[in-house]
């Protein structure tokens, strides 16, 4: 990759990409652009109605335009808040219930198609499809399981589209993705074999891993008739191998430095599939329809592996995820007020990976959703738009009862015994987006 892109973009690309929140299931994001915002991305790989049908369906690329660009973000603010119902602390000492563990994220993208010939087309897209962010107070409850959670990704999608024949077009994409992730939790800490475990008052760890990877993406579109289009799209699991340290800090340099050893874990992002549906039913009212499914079984749980010091190859820590792949249905309609101004409408029913209150995380209290999405275009001129949307999600208050009162000890003299968090999250996000798209 060095050879394509200079590595001193890559922290700068970090940073623009940052994603501050998962809006879909788990932490997954659907904002690749917010021109579907509007429709709670129904019909996502049938419409190609910009560039960013790179990213949904790159075939999409034949109906567009010689040349066009597509650029935009998303600003994404979710709530997570806890209410304690009988939590226990292991070894450290907690209370409270860590304030709203919910941030603002913001999600960019950018993307440009070309036609090399009257049936192929070249393009790339730049956006964040994984990322998530929960933050709590320092001392709440559940500290010893997380403090704070970070995921952020970018991916680099350089695709090509074929147009076969009149109603059929095929496209491929290949993917360079890098992620990166920081994960902050309390340690009770003291003499190894020694007890009483918590000694010392407790210390904090973090742990910070990344790596990159490549994947593809493939898709196809049908023009079952004039006003119909069919699509069908998917977006293959991407493996990391991520490397970083754990970083301890706390009121004994001895812990300090027999706790901070380089760390390694190793991921498989889920691939995705989408069949999509476009219908225009007269000259101002459109269809769409969407239904997605997501791999999430692809994560079982993490392992995280101390790749240095005396404990070396043995595991720190273990996140139980047991994820289960995912379903999501999305409707929506187009009604177009004149040739300027189209209004958007969209509703959404998305899965969670978490399968029940055992395995919900604090890092990620997920839970089923209902997306209502309303939002508007309007086209400055003919080669011209700008698309506006927003979205509610309303998620089912989400059960946690998470145990992780093991009481073994770590060469780092810290206990794993993290306590039991026990108590219900209450949901929601809000989303706002803008898209602003061109043909030249």
């Amino acid at each position: 990759m060095q050879k394509i892109f200079n590595p001193r973009l890559i922290p700068a690309l970090m940073a623009i990409a940052f994603a501050g929140s998962a809006s879909a299931a788990g932490f997954q994001l659907l904002e690749q652009n917010a021109s579907g915002l509007g429709n709670a991305y129904a019909g996502s790989a049938a419409v190609a109605e910009n560039a960013s049908t790179i990213y949904f369906n790159p075939a999409g690329m034949t109906q567009l335009r010689d040349r066009e660009v597509s650029m935009g973000g998303t600003l994404v603010k979710t709530s997570f808040d806890f209410k304690d119902n009988g939590s226990s602390v292991g070894t450290l000492a907690g209370s409270g219930n860590g304030n709203d563990g919910g941030t603002l994220g913001f999600i960019p993208n950018a993307y440009m198609s070309w036609a090399l010939s009257k049936d192929v087309y070249i393009g790339l897209g730049m956006g964040a499809p994984f990322g998530m962010k929960t933050e709590y107070d320092d001392d709440w409850v559940g500290a010893a399981h997380s403090i704070s959670f970070e995921i952020k990704t970018i991916n680099l999608n350089p695709s090509i589209a074929w147009r076969a024949n009149e109603w059929l077009s095929l496209g491929f994409g290949l993917n360079w993705q890098r992620v990166e992730a920081e994960y902050v939790r309390k340690v009770a800490t003291g003499v190894v074999g020694v007890p009483p475990f918590n000694a010392f008052p407790a210390s904090t760890v973090k742990l910070t891993l990344d790596d990159d990877s490549w994947g593809w993406n493939a898709g196809a579109l049908f023009k079952l008739a004039p006003q119909t289009k069919l699509g069908v799209s998917y977006r293959s699991s991407v493996k990391y191998d991520t490397k970083g340290k754990t970083e301890t800090s706390g009121p004994s340099s001895a812990l300090n430095t027999a706790g901070s050893v380089d760390a390694k874990a190793e991921i498989k992002m889920p691939d995705t599939f989408i069949v999509s549906l476009a219908h225009g039913l007269n000259d101002r009212v459109e269809l769409l329809g969407d239904v997605s499914w997501t791999g999430w079984s692809s994560i079982p749980k993490v392992d995280i592996v101390r790749a240095s010091g005396a404990a070396s190859g043995t595991i720190a820590q273990v996140l139980e995820t047991d994820f289960r792949d995912t379903w999501r249905v999305a409707i929506g309609t187009n009604y177009k007020i004149d040739e300027t101004l189209k209004l958007k409408f969209g509703l959404a029913y998305d899965q969670t990976p978490v399968k029940d209150a055992e395995h919900r995380l604090t890092s990620m209290p997920d839970n089923n959703r209902t997306w209502f999405s309303a939002g508007a275009q309007w086209k400055l001129n003919k080669t011209t738009a700008i698309d506006v949307g927003a979205a509610y999600l309303y998620l089912k208050d989400a059960e946690i009862n998470n145990n992780q009162s093991q009481t073994a000890m770590t060469v780092a003299a810290q206990s794993t015994n993290r306590g039991t968090v026990k108590g219900t999250y209450d949901d929601s996000a809000w989303i706002l987006g803008a898209q602003f798209s061109m043909a030249f």
